[in-house]
C-alpha cells in the first residue's frame, strides 16, 4: 500500500488488525468538520489517535541500537567511509540527474499502484496518500498500523468508505505480497539459466514457492463461494480470538461476515482493476531495482564486473529480508543486506558497492521524509478533495447506484 522501500510488506500483519483500525479511524475522519475552513488546518479530518504501548517504544528504541550498530560498526568492515564519500563525489551532472530522474520515475509508479487499488482516487491523492503513509511507517514507533489509521484517515476525508479503505489496505498488499514471493524464484531461474547455482538462494526460493503455493490456494477457496469465505475467515478469527486469549485480550470473531464482504467487493475490484493491478505492481518493483542497477553503474560497477541477473537476485531476496521490520523502515539491516549480497558476488572495489548501496536507500528511502511532510501539508489544505459522499465510479458508488436501481 504505502510505498516503504524497506517496506514490506508489513501488509500481512497489518491487514489482521485493519478491519477494526480502519473502521474506528475512518469514522474519526468523516465528522462534521470534514469541510470546516478553520486556519489552523483542524478542519480536514482528524489524524488518527492511536495508544503506542511501552512494548512498541522499547522495540523502536532497540531497533534504533541495532541500526547505529550496523553503520557504525558493521558497514565499516566492507569499506572505509572515507573512500565511500570519496566515490559517491565522482557523480557528474549527468549522472545526479539521471539518477533523480530514476527516483522521481520510481515514486511515481508506487503511486500508480496505490491508484490502480481505489477506483475513484486520482494520481495526485495517491501521491499524497502514499508519501504521507510512507513517511510515517518509515519513522514512528509501530509505523506500520499507525500508517494504516493515516491511509484511513485520508481516504475517509475524500468520500470512501471503512469498506473501501479495507479492500485497498487487503488488494494492494495481496498484489505486493505475491510480487515479492515471486521475484526471487524468478532471480534463481535467471542465475540457473546463466549458468550460476547458489544453495542457499535455492533455499530461499524453495520457501518463497511453499508460501506462495499456500497463499494462492487460500485466494482461490476464498473466492470459490461466500460460503467458503465465510468458513476461512470465521477460522481466521477464531485463531485471532486464541492468540488474543493468550495475551488477555477479549477478541469478536467476526471475521466470517466480514470475509465474504471483502470477497465480494474484491470481484467487482479485480475485474476492473486486476490488470492495472499487476502491471503498475510489477512496474513499481522493475523501477526500483533499475535505481538500484543505475546506482551501480554511476559508481563504476561494471556489467563485466557485476552482471545485471546477479545484482536482480540481491534485490529479490533484500525485498524478502524487508519483511522483517527489525528496524525503523528497514534501515540498516536492507541497506547490510544488499552491501552483503552483493560484494559476495563482484570482486570490484567494495567502496564503490557501498557507496551506490548508501545513494540507492537515500534516492529510495531517505527522500520519502520529507516529502511526506509536504503532502501531508497538502492533504490538510487541500479542501476542494473533501466530500462527505462516496467519490464518482468508487464501489460504494456502484453499489449504491445499483441497490437504488433494484429498488426502483
Amino acid at each position: 500500500m504505502w510505498n516503504t522501500t524497506g517496506e514490506p510488506a508489513r501488509h500481512t500483519k497489518a491487514l489482521s488488525r485493519s478491519v477494526h483500525e480502519i473502521e474506528h479511524a475512518a469514522a474519526d475522519g468523516k465528522r462534521d468538520d470534514v469541510t470546516d475552513d478553520t486556519p489552523d488546518g483542524s478542519g480536514p479530518g482528524h489524524e488518527p489517535r492511536r495508544r503506542v504501548s511501552a512494548g512498541q517504544i522499547i522495540g523502536f528504541l532497540v531497533g534504533l541500537a541495532i541500526m547505529v550498530g550496523i553503520f557504525v560498526f558493521a558497514i565499516p568492515k566492507f569499506a572505509d567511509y572515507g573512500d565511500v564519500f570519496a566515490a559517491i563525489r565522482t557523480l557528474t551532472p549527468l549522472e545526479f540527474w539521471s539518477l533523480f530522474a530514476a527516483m522521481v520515475f520510481n515514486l511515481y509508479t508506487y503511486w500508480l499502484a496505490n491508484q490502480a487499488g481505489l477506483i475513484g482516487m486520482t494520481i495526485w491523492q495517491s501521491a499524497v496518500m502514499t508519501q504521507t503513509s510512507t513517511t510515517i511507517a518509515n519513522i514512528l514507533p509501530a509505523g506500520g498500523a499507525l500508517a494504516i489509521a493515516m491511509t484511513a484517515a485520508i481516504l475517509s476525508s475524500w468520500g470512501f468508505t471503512a469498506g473501501e479503505i479495507t479492500l485497498f489496505v487487503g488488494v494492494t498488499g495481496i498484489w505486493n505480497i505475491f510480487a515479492k514471493l515471486a521475484l526471487p524464484v524468478v532471480a534463481l531461474a535467471l542465475l540457473v539459466i546463466t549458468g550460476n547455482s547458489y544453495p542457499a538462494l535455492l533455499a530461499a526460493a524453495a520457501v518463497g514457492v511453499v508460501v506462495l503455493v499456500v497463499a494462492v490456494v487460500l485466494l482461490v477457496l476464498v473466492f470459490k463461494s461466500e460460503a467458503m469465505a465465510r468458513k476461512i475467515g470465521h477460522g481466521v478469527g477464531s485463531l485471532r480470538a486464541r492468540v488474543k486469549h493468550l495475551f488477555g485480550k477479549r477478541s469478536e470473531n467476526d471475521l466470517g461476515d466480514k470475509a465474504v464482504k471483502f470477497r465480494r467487493e474484491t470481484i467487482i475490484l479485480a475485474r476492473r482493476r486486476w490488470f492495472m493491478l499487476t502491471w503498475t505492481t510489477l512496474l513499481s518493483q522493475i523501477a526500483l531495482c533499475f535505481v538500484l542497477v543505475l546506482s551501480l553503474r554511476h559508481m563504476g560497477v561494471s556489467e563485466q564486473e557485476l552482471p545485471f541477473v546477479e545484482i536482480f537476485a540481491v534485490y529479490s531476496f533484500s525485498r524478502l529480508l524487508s519483511a522483517i521490520p527489525i528496524t525503523p523502515g528497514g534501515v540498516g539491516v536492507i541497506d547490510l543486506g544488499y552491501i552483503a549480497g552483493l560484494t559476495a558476488f563482484d570482486s570490484a572495489e567494495k567502496a564503490q558497492i557501498v557507496a551506490a548501496v548508501l545513494i540507492f536507500r537515500i534516492l529510495t528511502f531517505g527522500i520519502q521524509i520529507p516529502l511526506g511532510a509536504v503532502t501531508y501539508v497538502i492533504w490538510r489544505r487541500t479542501k476542494r478533495w473533501f466530500r462527505d459522499t462516496s467519490p464518482p465510479g468508487s464501489i460504494s458508488a456502484e453499489l449504491a447506484a445499483a441497490q437504488a436501481g433494484a429498488e426502483a
